[in-house]
């Protein structure tokens, strides 16, 4: 039968699953809330979908983050090693420009609802300028991103100055002669650290639990390149070989005031980090432990230290969301995510999730992959394993990483394991920098 298929999101995974989809001369239409192409990397001042802030550059280098139909010298050769958020909006527009993706998008568009019918059938409510309607597709592609649903903390008591999460930190100047206390250790926390003490009165850092700093360049060369050459050993020996690297190079913790690492490396996402370091070690940012309390705007730390803040940016991550799902059918914001190759779910053939993992690394170059696996078994080149059950659970029980047990964690993979296990799914000529050749599919 002809297949039409419905994509959720015209971000980095989206765009690729749609420029994929129509490879194969499958119909297709993503659907988007913004106004282009770009999903949380199209910068804006105001509050809206966008996590990224104004000095926002990726944490993994260019070449380990690029689509291979088109790569960032294709684009733009004097690309940066971690490009920043403008260069890689350009790269994504200019990617959707390439493959003619822009008529088979719909813009200003919120999916509203996914309704599952049968095998053959999704029942989709969008909703544009107020008006809502219902459209029937085949297939369903979920691109909707993992980094938009703000995860707050809790704490006992109330504090009374301003509290926002990282999502809506847009830039450092209005926590200009501020004191300010960021909550979290991971590469956003570090950026508003770093950031937000370039002009406040003073800036702390609350970590509950010990994090890895890695810095974002190593003899030279981008960290993750250097780590690359060991990406044909176990990943026990990796790990370890980077835990010992990353020793040499940095030291402890606990020379910078920092709660010390307890868990072995890999079990906690690593935060990749030039300028933290050198901030506290420079008086600009001040290590704090875990919270307490609070009580109004004094916060009390685990160790009894008692400080007063203007101002707490909670940098605690995100959920893993999709509101357009009925709870009771799909919920994976807390525990296991059974998915095969993180894509493909045990009981629902024409439903397909892209970019729904968190390597070591970028998201996009797997994304590609699993779109072009999609491509392939919707064209019927290539047919679901009869014991994807089997599968699913697999993947479950056996991580890559044994990781601590957070909402954060449900889907990690290793970036090179990952990328190994699509490529197989894949013939030796999988690389398409060809235009499409699906016709626009009718309103």
């Amino acid at each position: 039968m002809n297949r039409k298929v419905a994509i959720i999101g015209a971000g980095p995974s989206g765009i690729t699953a749609l420029k994929n989809l129509l490879d194969k001369g499958i119909e297709a239409v993503a659907f988007d809330r913004n106004s282009d192409v770009g999903g949380n990397w199209i910068y804006s001042e105001s509050e809206s979908h966008s996590s990224v802030f104004e000095t926002t550059h990726i944490i993994s280098s260019k070449t380990l983050s690029q689509y291979e139909d088109f790569t960032f010298d294709e684009f733009d050769p004097e690309t940066s090693d971690y490009p920043s958020h403008d260069e890689l909006r350009r790269y994504f527009q200019a990617y959707a420009k390439k493959f003619d993706l822009y008529p088979f998008i719909r813009f200003e568009t919120m999916v509203k609802s996914c309704k599952w019918i049968d095998d053959q059938t999704w029942e989709i409510t969008i909703e544009k300028d107020g008006i809502e309607e219902k459209e029937i597709f085949t297939d369903l592609a979920v691109c909707n991103g993992h980094h938009w649903k703000p995860r707050y903390p809790d704490y006992p008591g109330e504090f009374t100055g301003e509290f926002i999460h990282s999502h809506h930190f847009k830039k450092a100047a209005p926590f200009k002669d501020k004191k300010v206390l960021v909550i979290g250790g991971g590469n956003s926390a570090c950026d508003v650290a770093v950031e937000t003490s370039r002009v406040s009165k003073k800036t702390a850092i609350s970590w509950r639990r010990g994090y890895r700093i890695v810095p974002k360049f190593f003899f030279g060369k981008p960290s993750d390149k250097v780590a690359e050459r060991t990406k044909w050993l176990p990943v026990e020996v990796r790990m370890w070989l980077n835990q010992i690297l990353l020793k040499i190079m940095i030291g402890d913790n606990e020379a910078y005031g920092l709660r010390p690492v307890t868990e072995p490396f890999g079990a906690t996402h690593p935060t990749i980090n030039d300028e933290l370091l050198h901030k506290i070690r420079h008086g600009k940012v001040k290590p704090r432990m875990d919270i307490e309390r609070f009580d109004g705007k004094k916060v009390i730390f685990e160790d009894g230290k008692e400080e007063d803040y203007d101002a707490i940016v909670a940098c605690t991550g995100y959920w893993l969301s999709h509101p357009f799902f009925d709870p009771e059918f799909i919920d994976y914001s807390k525990g296991p995510v059974p998915l095969y190759l993180k894509m493909f779910h045990e009981k629902y053939p024409n439903l397909f999730f892209i970019g729904m993992f968190q390597p070591l690394g970028c998201i996009w170059p797997g994304a590609e992959l699993q779109s072009k696996i999609m491509a392939r078994n919707l064209s019927g080149e290539w047919k679901r394993p009869e014991n994807i059950q089997e599968l699913c659970e697999k993947e479950v029980k056996n991580p890559h990483f044994k990781q601590v047990n957070t909402p954060r964690h449900t889907i990690t993979v290793d970036y090179h394991l990952f990328i190994k296990a699509l490529k197989k799914q894949l013939p030796k000529e999988y690389v398409s920098k060809s235009k499409r050749k699906s016709k626009l599919v009718s309103s």
